[in-house]
């Protein structure tokens, strides 16, 4: 059946898919918006591998599921870890988008900028019966998704903040200038406040919670008493390993996080040391895009900023940026000629 999967979708355009840590997004380009956006998790049967549930079915069974379950994430840190999972994951997301068709689709897939060639290699056999699969940068892609022309000669850059990895590119004439890409991201930031949570307030709680935290409480910067708001969350008490509830509030998670968000702020300054002088002085002008659910913490872009003394925009839609320009990156013949290929 995998060996088909393409086979049975009613697709006769071409489709881009940000399969992402967190989150898998699908982009249809005959639709001209995004069809499909889910948690990249599956719930299969440990004894007869039935797939009992996937995206936001299966997120609701994480740290709840029986023995006789396995919740898995295919993916880590940006790329696939487990390739079954993560084909069987993407035949049920295409399943549900599109039903059954004998149609081939092209496909243009999402990826890190610095990924390996295995890697490489898992993400093109992820998608088996396309009859032409492309793969994109993920930075190449968020700043043609944020609406920028990048076949013209002017320097452009964006920090592209996704679950597994961060994303900095700088790129001008569809081409990268320089680049880098790091594994710490959205994920981190959530590790980081179950820590600070364990070691701080004596509370163990599930990295659901803790991105619920990070949505909610998450800062760049510290705050003054009336911004500095807070939140109750439950968890057991690492002590009395009974259930409790506590508050914690925002210029706490940004204790846990800023050591985090201080490695990107170093990689983005590593960036902008590499650039040559002209495109330099073209960031300086056009600013930095922000994009990626990273983009949503509060005050990111304003200490980037500060740090780095460049603009930094917020892109209009951050968490759609990256597919979106992965689909658009279709009409760009130029650019598709120099994307890596693979006919089935």
């Amino acid at each position: 059946m995998l060996s088909h999967i393409f086979n049975f979708f009613r697709v006769n355009k071409n489709l881009a898919i940000d399969l992402g840590t967190s989150n898998v997004l699908i982009y249809d380009t005959r639709k001209r918006k995004t069809v499909l956006d889910e948690p990249s998790v599956i719930v299969r049967d440990k004894k007869t591998h039935e797939i009992i549930a996937v995206g936001k079915e299966a997120r609701e069974m994480i740290g709840k599921n029986p023995i006789s379950l396995e919740v898995i994430k295919p993916l880590k840190e940006g790329v696939i870890s487990d390739l079954d999972a993560a084909r069987d994951m993407l035949y049920a997301f295409l399943k549900k988008v599109y039903g059954v068709s004998p149609f081939k689709p092209d496909i243009m897939i999402c990826v890190p900028i610095e990924v390996t060639t295995v890697e490489r290699r898992a993400l093109f056999e992820s998608i088996v019966g396309a009859k032409k699969t492309y793969l994109i940068e993920e930075g190449r892609a968020a700043i043609i998704g944020s609406g920028v022309d990048i076949s013209l000669p002017s320097g452009r850059m964006v920090i592209d903040i996704g679950g597994g990895s961060t994303d900095i590119a700088v790129i001008s004439l569809n081409e990268i200038v320089v680049s880098n890409s790091i594994r710490v991201a959205g994920n981190t930031l959530d590790s980081d406040i179950v820590k600070y949570v364990k070691e701080n307030l004596n509370l163990v709680i599930g990295d659901r919670t803790a991105e619920k935290i990070k949505k909610n409480l998450a800062s760049a910067i510290l705050l003054d008493e009336k911004e500095n708001l807070s939140m109750k969350i439950k968890g057991r008490n690492s002590l009395t390993n009974i259930p409790e509830e506590m508050e914690i509030s925002s210029n706490e998670v940004r204790e846990a996080i800023i050591h985090s968000i201080d490695k990107i702020l170093e990689s983005t300054k590593d960036v902008l040391s590499k650039c040559p002088p002209e495109i330099a002085t073209d960031i300086l002008d056009n600013g930095i895009i922000l994009t990626g659910g990273g983009a949503f913490i509060k005050n990111l872009d304003k200490y980037i900023s500060d740090k780095c003394k460049v603009p930094v925009n917020r892109a209009a839609k951050p968490l759609e940026s990256v597919v979106v320009g992965a689909g658009l990156a279709f009409d760009n013949k130029s650019l598709l000629k120099t994307l890596l290929m693979r006919e089935n």
